[in-house]
């Protein structure tokens, strides 16, 4: 477990992506928000400053990052915005079921470019009609010779509009349930592959949201990942490496929305003094920091013990879960702290709470993760 002292190449990082984030992405965070724009020109800089694709391994051209310092990179980008931090983060979630179950030469197709040029990919799993419930996705995949044709309707999916692939979940073989599910890559420019318009979401405005549908789109049996049956398997095991950053991510949210409420309230006066010398104000922060700091101490165990080459489950959905709830509290009562000003699109409080929500939605709702979480603590307890 680390020594809560950090490593001076992981303070690089760490001190790399905060430069970054304070310099790249802070000025131009309420234009991506105002506008939805895609934020490609940051991209461009990030790909270049080696902060894409951290966690890529070295054999393929990547950083070879590891989890935690993956972590550390995802919390200072999110403190400048999360939804910029979301669209440059969003390809290690495709990624992840390649690096757990693609084959050598896979990996070299479609994860080793991906380290020469900016290139996305989109993990297309959810469904109009299946979040939370995976198994109830409708998609499938039938063989026909040396070709899979796949027909189905993905949505929400954060990257869809920008990606050059798809991590696709399909149904082989409906009958076996889970085991019945395949994993395909399948390129952007398949024929038959059709992007939906941009969602008008509430929040993190800049990721690019989208459905996919995907009408008789043939791809080679090469294009499988692993073998029939475990795709399931491939896209959660995705979720062991993807929910630390993600969880990293809320506790910077948070944080953004902490300092700004302690700078607010020591310029804000009340009676006489400066709001923060009033007890109820005080008591609010100091509840945001204690907050901050356990959700950060999670994320940190479940990365490291990701990093160890452990099984981290239930160490990654109680991070989630703990960070998601953790930061949309500290936003919310940021905007408390500002009062009517925190109300007012003006004041920057406004964007962070409603960049926050989406934590405890997207890469499985707080409410999965408990389920997670309770699984696990039973099993374990005599």
């Amino acid at each position: 477990m680390p020594d809560f002292v950090l490593t001076e190449e992981q303070r690089m990082v760490r001190d790399l992506a905060r430069d970054f984030a304070q310099n790249e992405i802070a000025p131009r965070a309420a234009y991506h928000d105002q506008t939805g724009e895609f934020p490609r020109e940051i991209c461009e800089k990030a790909f270049r400053t080696g902060l894409l694709n951290p966690g890529l391994p070295e054999d393929l051209g990547g950083a070879g990052m590891s989890c935690f310092e993956e972590c550390l990179i995802a919390e200072e980008l999110a403190v400048a915005c999360s939804g910029i931090g979301t669209a440059m983060m969003v390809n290690t979630l495709a990624t992840a079921p390649l690096l757990v179950g693609a084959s050598d030469e896979q990996k070299r197709k479609w994860l080793a470019p991906m380290t020469e040029k900016l290139q996305f990919a989109a993990y297309a799993v959810t469904e109009p009609d299946a979040g939370s419930d995976v198994m109830g996705i409708k998609t499938t995949a039938r063989k026909v010779g040396e070709e899979y044709v796949i027909n189905g309707q993905k949505m929400w999916i954060s990257g869809a509009g920008v990606a050059d692939w798809f991590f696709v979940l399909a149904y082989t073989k409906k009958e076996a349930g889970i085991r019945g599910m395949s994993a395909f890559v399948v390129p952007a420019d398949a024929e038959g592959v059709s992007i939906g318009k941009k969602e008008d979401n509430m929040g993190q405005r800049a990721s690019d949201t989208r459905g996919i549908t995907f009408s008789e789109v043939k791809v080679p049996v090469e294009n499988r990942i692993g073998a029939e049956g475990k795709g399931w398997m491939l896209a959660m095991a995705a979720f062991d490496h993807t929910r630390p950053p993600v969880a990293a991510a809320a506790v910077g949210v948070g944080r953004a929305a902490m300092e700004h409420a302690i700078r607010y309230s020591k310029e804000r006066r009340a009676f006489g003094v400066a709001i923060h010398r009033h007890q109820a104000v005080a008591f609010m922060i100091a509840d945001m920091a204690m907050g901050l700091d356990a959700a950060r101490l999670l994320v940190w165990r479940a990365a490291w013990t990701y990093d160890q080459g452990k099984k981290n489950s239930y160490e990654a959905a109680s991070a989630k879960a703990f960070a998601a709830d953790t930061g949309m509290r500290v936003c919310t009562d940021a905007v408390q702290i500002y009062g009517g000003y925190g109300f007012n699109k003006e004041y920057p409080v406004e964007k962070l709470m409603r960049d926050a929500k989406i934590f405890q939605i997207y890469e499985g709702t707080s409410q999965i993760q408990r389920i997670i979480v309770s699984k696990g603590i039973i099993s374990q307890t005599r």
